[in-house]
């Protein structure tokens, strides 16, 4: 089916956005070796790249096939490009479309993604902003014993929060994620700093177990 007019402008920008993304990216670093003549050793930059480029690669491909059909191509081109998906931009989004009532991979769902992780960067971008104006004043707050163990848990607060909303809608898909969830933070409780690539997986075992029981007729 021929893509409309939206669809293809969306595409069309999205890469563009993408590939200055990437050139803005490697811009400074570049700019910065050349003013200052401080390029790095090239073999030191590779044995780096060896060790932590193939899991950000891994990551960066299952987050596509995970988020996209969630933000759509407006959102998911969006939100890749200012970051923070998993943290911001997917809870952001899956959000106001439960607030809205709206389905993802829809045309509606597209435009409330979209819309819902522009205000979410916009809002990032302010905080940020205000956050380098006022560093000063308030390291003190940001860094007191009392709110630390407050920073260690938005992540934990922002998916537990939609978890409530989306494992009453059909608690039978939850349980296999959360059992191997579980299962794998009690063997290996290291594995809770690479949440990044455990989310995927997680996706996909949901996805897996609603087929199996779709195809059993237990959905």
């Amino acid at each position: 089916m021929k893509p409309s007019l939206y669809e293809a402008r969306v595409h069309t920008w999205g890469r563009v956005s993408l590939v200055l993304a990437i050139l803005m990216f490697m811009s400074y670093p570049l700019l910065a070796s050349l003013l200052f003549g401080a390029a790095p050793d090239a073999g030191l930059v590779f044995q780096g790249l060896l060790a932590v480029a193939p899991v950000f690669w891994v990551v960066g491909a299952i987050e596509a096939f995970t988020f996209g059909p969630m933000l759509g191509s407006g959102g998911a081109y969006l939100g890749f490009v200012t970051g923070n998906l998993t943290a911001m931009k997917v809870p952001a989004a899956l959000r106001a479309m439960q607030v809205l009532g709206v389905k993802p991979n829809t045309p509606e769902g597209e435009a409330v993604s979209t819309i819902a992780i522009a205000a979410s960067s916009i809002v990032t971008t302010l905080v940020l902003l205000l956050g380098m104006l006022l560093l000063n004043t308030l390291r003190p707050v940001l860094e007191s014993d009392t709110l630390a163990p407050a920073f260690k848990n938005v992540l934990p607060a922002l998916f537990g929060g939609l978890a409530v909303v989306f494992v009453a809608k059909n608690w039978k898909i939850a349980v296999a994620p959360v059992v191997l969830m579980l299962a794998v933070f009690l063997i290996q409780p290291r594995l809770s700093g690479a949440i990044s690539l455990l989310i995927p997986v997680g996706a996909l075992v949901a996805i897996l177990a609603a087929r199996w029981l779709y195809k059993s007729g237990r959905l």
